[in-house]
């Protein structure tokens, strides 16, 4: 049995510990608003926050949580106020959506170490892939979300 700090609740996780944390949220707690997008890191659909850094969750294993705050994107604003949640609604960033809560996560835990960042900070930081092609859209949220800081 695994004690897992999940967006401020203390959670126990009762399965096997390598586990990626991906399916421990989603399928053990019900958080599904993390997504699964490839379960090799590559895509950034699974994106979380570790104690405040982004963190691609298919490949962590809940074996490696040890005290940390777990933070997904349910826990990021329990009613959309987080500023990037409120630029992606403003300029209506998702196309699919599929990819957006990593996206979201990525973005967020990028503006909180780097509040300023510079276009080239988000090519450097922002790996997460938007299948639909949003990535103009992402870009002008980014920076709009900067604003709202």
């Amino acid at each position: 049995m695994k004690t897992l700090n999940v967006n401020g609740d203390i959670v126990e996780f009762d399965g096997d510990e390598d586990t990626p944390l991906l399916w421990a949220l989603r399928e053990q707690l019900g958080l599904t608003g993390t997504k699964y997008g490839c379960g090799i890191a590559q895509c950034g659909a699974c994106t979380i926050h570790v104690d405040g850094e982004a963190v691609r969750s298919c490949v962590y294993p809940v074996s490696a949580i040890e005290g940390e705050e777990i933070t997904t994107i349910e826990g990021l604003s329990k009613d959309g106020s987080h500023p990037v949640q409120q630029a992606w609604a403003e300029l209506d960033v998702p196309q699919c959506g599929y990819c957006q809560t990593g996206m979201i996560m990525a973005v967020s835990a990028l503006l909180k170490e780097n509040p300023k960042a510079t276009d080239s900070d988000i090519d450097e930081a922002i790996t997460n892939i938007c299948r639909c092609g949003t990535f103009a859209r992402v870009r002008k949220g980014i920076h709009l979300a900067k604003t709202k800081l």
